[in-house]
């Protein structure tokens, strides 16, 4: 790979920059439900404060389709932002790019404007020059710090290099050290634990893994594909018929590398157990991982010199199955060994149970961070280091 350009290499004579943030945030009740991304963004805008230079902030938010919708406004998030950067922050509302933007953009050069969602016009989705040159305008750079976008070919993140000097933001350079760091580590064991619900998010991670990796722990409903691959019953468990061929193979390729569950906590006629993963009966579905699976999954993970964790390994957003995601965060929590976490729910449960300092990188990067450990190109990483 390419050196990135990173803003230590920013001229002087910059003033305004146009700054790409990813906060894709979840909304409950018209009002932010969680700014970790937010308050992950604001060390970059307030660093190009400090140096005197004005920050328009770009991001979407959902999928609105290309056009307009007020329930994915950018507009709840505007206050949110301007606690966390500490001054003011204008909201500009309308399509990006639009008059109102643009008069925005030349006003005051020193202030701090919030843009509403890209995607709002259909020209980001669809990497649009003429859309990218609409955002660019008025803008002496552009600054990419959404890691979690780069994946795509849109306008905020390929089309507008061709338009604007650019550099990646800290978010960006630190997401891409931290996985560069993480496959390139000589320590072993090296580990993976994998959760979530669909083969076809994580099977690409584990193809391109397992030749490297030492172990690998699998959870979630991904797991219950695993079992049924393995010749267990699963019951009523969510599970994935159509890839028990792809799990039976890299079973069989890799039976002393990957682990499954032994044990499993069940929902069955509005009760709850937890059972051998060899007796699950027909009426029970598989929600979470049993604690005699917990109990050797530990010295597996604090015996690791690194390890890559994305997805919960049970029913996280249904308590008391966000129990074996837990566990297992604090598991990692322990480790002395290189820990990179990612995913959604992942990130909330190391949150959630106040052990960010004890993990040695937060991935935001989501599905980007997954095709980039799959060796995928990213689009946007490209355009980066091309500029």
């Amino acid at each position: 790979m390419n050196a990135l350009p990173t803003l230590g290499e920013l001229p002087a004579a910059v003033r305004r920059l146009l700054v790409r943030v990813d906060f894709n945030v979840p909304l409950k009740g018209g009002q932010v439900a969680d700014d970790f991304r937010i308050r992950a963004a604001a060390p970059t805008v307030q660093t190009l404060l400090e140096r005197q230079v004005g920050v328009t902030l770009i991001s979407h938010l959902g999928r609105p389709g290309g056009r307009p919708n007020l329930s994915l406004s950018l507009e709840p998030l505007a206050d949110v932002v301007a606690r966390q950067v500490g001054c003011p922050v204008s909201f500009v509302p309308g399509v990006p790019g639009d008059s109102a933007y643009q008069q925005a953009v030349r006003s005051d050069p020193t202030v701090v404007l919030l843009a509403e969602n890209l995607r709002f016009d259909p020209g980001e989705e669809a990497n649009d020059p003429a859309f990218a040159a609409r955002l660019a305008s008025g803008h002496d750079g552009f600054v990419q710090d959404a890691f979690g976008t780069l994946h795509r070919s849109h306008a905020s993140t390929v089309a507008v290099t061709k338009t604007l000097p650019s550099w990646a933001g800290p978010l960006v350079a630190a997401e891409v050290a931290a996985l560069d760091a993480l496959l390139s580590d000589p320590r072993r064991p090296f580990g993976l634990v994998v959760g979530g619900a669909k083969m076809k998010d994580k099977l690409p991670l584990l193809r391109r893994l397992l030749p490297e990796v030492d172990t690998v722990l699998i959870g979630g409903a991904l797991a219950s594909t695993f079992l049924a691959a393995s010749g267990l019953a699963v019951g009523a468990s969510l599970y994935e018929p159509g890839e028990l061929d792809s799990a039976r193979l890299l079973l069989d390729a890799w039976p002393d590398v990957i682990h499954l569950p032994d044990s499993v906590v069940v929902e069955r006629a509005g009760g709850v157990e937890e059972v051998s993963a060899a007796e699950v009966l027909s009426d029970a579905r598989i929600m979470d991982v049993g604690r005699r699976t917990l109990n050797a999954w530990r010295p597996m993970v604090a015996g690791l010199g690194r390890l890559f964790w994305n997805g919960p390994i049970g029913f996280y957003e249904r308590p008391p199955f966000d129990q074996g995601t837990a566990q297992l965060a604090r598991f990692v929590g322990e480790m002395t060994g290189m820990s990179v976490v990612g995913g959604g729910d992942s990130l909330a449960a190391v949150r959630r149970l106040g052990l960010e300092a004890s993990i040695s990188h937060l991935s935001t990067g989501g599905g980007a961070a997954l095709a980039y450990l799959e060796g995928d190109v990213l689009p946007g990483l490209m355009a980066l280091e091309e500029r």
